[in-house]
């Protein structure tokens, strides 16, 4: 019995030891397995699934622009989602927070002999883990935090908050490691808060420092974003060409050769203005051959074969003198080129909004152009056609009625042309620059025998634009520096603004400055200038946490420096223009006085010859005319008022003239245009 009672106490012994010894193991593999764990953390295969879930968080960047894929093509780049994203500290992160111990695998739990050899390894490793983790990030992490803070505030919309974050690590020279990095979070908020001049000049500073650099090729992208939201396209030209060499996104290539091609083409035109057409002639080819480049079912090929026509039109007209037959070849070409031009932007279904709003005014343009090409052809009557093209209202309409009327006196249809006069003399276009109207008109009585109205209307053209010549005269004589002369025509456009009372000479200089505005260079450079200031206006609406930072001043003295040099552009521009129109007006003024002369010379040769006759002798004769009109139509005479809905349909009717005039010719040609 005590025999057996010790054998049951060996055994329970045995079964409590046998029971309690998996228990010791099992505690020990739980604390070598967390010290596994920390290994786990630090080794590259624990960034991948970072790195996929940062990826699948940038994926959706916040593009909201319409008009431009601008995050989306900077997540495409490869180093530009690598560097500024906030999961990179996690790693970092990882030593001062512990995660929780793991629950030990059950492969882990099948025997003792398992367990002993974790044990032995466990200390080796994690000695090193934990030092490498501290050498590696200490200085480091504390850095890139805070360009991950600027990124995430860019990322909630917070683009004020994010732009004095990266302005702020630009200022720390001890960080010019991440100063590309924080540049380029700079310049995407400023874009996003509207600011694209500012914007423009950070990452002019990026695509400064070459195309090795982080973020060269994304900032490229970033500037034909920019493009499409200024007012003015050609702000960023200069710096597109600046990079002309570099091998553009295949999404943007026919963008970029476009805006290469219209830089080429302002370049030339200034080229022209100078006196260097050797110099031009190069710029022109250029263009023509950068429009080949471009596919036909391109969205920017109408506008680059546009810009083709153009050079091939200014090619013909300088060479007209010298080689008649290549400068037919030019012409020919020109006329094709704006065909061309006129087909690719008729209306269509499926276009945006924006595409159809550029076709009609492209379109619109080149019917402009075919109608000056073959007006300077000796080609009237096509010029008329085409001029008929543009739709009343449109942006072109009054050149297109003002050059009608030359090309219908060109063939002897008076009553057309003067049609057209009475609606660019009307009060609604008061203060459009049409000198030239007066003298046609003027021109017209005088071919018909009509000496008296034609002394009259020039009596009134002096009157109206000799003021203007000797102001504009000074001007020029001042010799002023070329910022200077823009200066003064943003004078009158503030006192526009302000409606302030103008004076005389102020109401003559606001004539000159829509002189000046003519020349659409000059135009969309001004609208760049006002767009500019209106951005530096845009300052005191900020919070005063932005608004009073050292972010802004920075900024508000890179904006005085690009509109410093837009005023200079602009002003060259403006004295070239105000010298050309004081030429022409000059121009102007010598034919009203040899008209005047003639006219006044014939009225005298009349009376002689009346009184020679005893009064008996006329030269004028009344007109036999008729008020019918077609059945759509309604006869209203004329008595001085105007209205808006009957400008461009004012057709005059001759009802005297010169008597020897042969009538029935006279009604044939009125024919023929109707």
């Amino acid at each position: 019995m005590m025999r057996s009672f010790r054998l049951i106490r060996v055994a329970v012994l045995g079964l409590s030891l046998a029971w309690t010894a998996p228990s010791y193991a099992q505690n020990f593999e739980g604390l070598d397995l967390s010290g596994q764990s920390k290994k786990k953390r630090t080794t590259p295969k624990k960034k991948k699934p970072t790195r996929k879930s940062r990826a699948d968080k940038t994926k959706p960047a916040p593009v909201q622009d319409d008009d431009a894929d601008d995050d989306a093509a900077a997540a495409s780049s490869s180093e530009a989602p690598t560097s500024v994203s906030p999961a990179e500290t996690a790693p970092a992160a990882a030593p001062s927070t512990p995660a929780p111990t793991p629950a030990s695998p059950p492969a882990n739990t099948g025997g003792m002999g398992m367990g002993l050899d974790l044990t032995q390894e466990a200390p080796k490793p994690a000695a090193p883990t934990m030092s490498f983790d501290a050498v590696d990030v200490s200085g480091k992490t504390a850095d890139r935090q805070r360009l991950d803070v600027a990124v995430s505030l860019f990322k909630n919309d917070e683009y004020e908050k994010a732009s004095m974050a990266a302005h702020e690590l630009l200022e720390d020279p001890k960080l010019a490691g991440l100063h590309t990095e924080a540049r380029y979070v700079l310049a995407k908020s400023l874009y996003r808060m509207g600011m694209y001049h500012s914007s423009l000049g950070e990452f002019s500073k990026i695509l400064s420092l070459g195309p090795s650099t982080k973020f060269f090729k994304t900032s490229l992208e970033w500037l034909f974003f920019i493009s499409r939201k200024t007012k003015n396209e050609t702000v960023i030209l200069d710096e597109i060409a600046r990079h002309a060499n570099q091998e553009f996104p295949e999404k943007y290539r026919n963008e970029f050769r476009y805006l290469l091609a219209r830089y080429h083409f302002v370049r030339g035109r200034a080229l022209d203005q100078v006196g260097q057409p050797e110099e031009a002639d190069k710029s022109f080819s250029e263009v023509k051959r950068l429009a080949l480049t471009i596919p036909r079912t391109d969205p920017f090929f109408p506008r680059a074969k546009y810009l083709e026509g153009l050079s091939s039109f200014r090619n013909g007209s300088r060479q007209k003198d010298a080689a008649a037959k290549r400068a037919n070849g030019e012409m020919l070409a020109a006329i094709e080129a704006m065909k061309e031009v006129v087909r690719l932007t008729r209306p269509a279904p499926g276009k945006t909004v924006d595409q159809a709003k550029m076709d009609r005014s492209l379109r619109e343009l080149a019917f402009m152009q075919l109608a000056r090409t073959h007006y300077g052809m000796q080609q009237n009557r096509f010029a008329l056609f085409y001029l008929g093209k543009v739709e009343r209202g449109n942006t072109q309409w009054l050149e297109a009625l003002f050059e009608s009327s030359w090309a219908n006196y060109r063939v002897g249809q008076y009553e057309q042309a003067l049609g057209s006069l009475i609606t660019l003399s009307s009060p609604f276009f008061r203060e459009e620059y049409f000198p030239e109207a007066l003298i046609l008109k003027a021109v017209i009585y005088y071919e018909n025998c009509r000496y008296r109205e034609s002394n009259i209307i020039l009596q009134d053209f002096e009157r109206t634009y000799l003021p203007v010549h000797d102001q504009l005269e000074a001007l020029v004589k001042k010799n002023m520096e070329a910022s200077e002369y823009y200066s003064v025509l943003s004078d009158v456009q503030k006192k526009n603004k302000d409606g302030l009372e103008k004076n005389e000479t102020d109401i003559i200089l606001e004539r000159i400055l829509r002189l000046a505005l003519t020349d659409q260079d000059l135009r969309k450079t001004n609208d760049s200038i006002l767009e500019l200031e209106a951005e530096m206006d845009a300052f005191a609406n900020r919070a005063d946490t932005f608004k009073y930072s050292e972010l802004s001043k920075s900024l508000l003295e890179g904006l005085k420096v690009q509109r410093t040099a837009l005023i200079s552009k602009a002003g060259i521009m403006a004295k070239g223009k105000l010298e050309t129109e004081l030429v022409a007006l000059k121009q102007l003024l010598a034919n009203g006085l040899r008209i005047k002369f003639e006219t006044t010379t014939k009225e005298k040769e009349f009376l002689e010859e009346q009184l020679k006759a005893g009064g008996r002798t006329a030269i004028v004769k009344k007109y036999k005319y008729s008020v019918a009109v077609q059945d759509d139509q309604l006869y209203w005479p004329y008595e001085g008022e105007y209205w808006r809905d009957e400008l461009g349909t004012y057709q005059y009717t001759m009802t005297k003239g010169c008597i020897e005039r042969d009538t029935a010719n006279r009604n044939v040609q009125s024919a023929e245009a109707m």
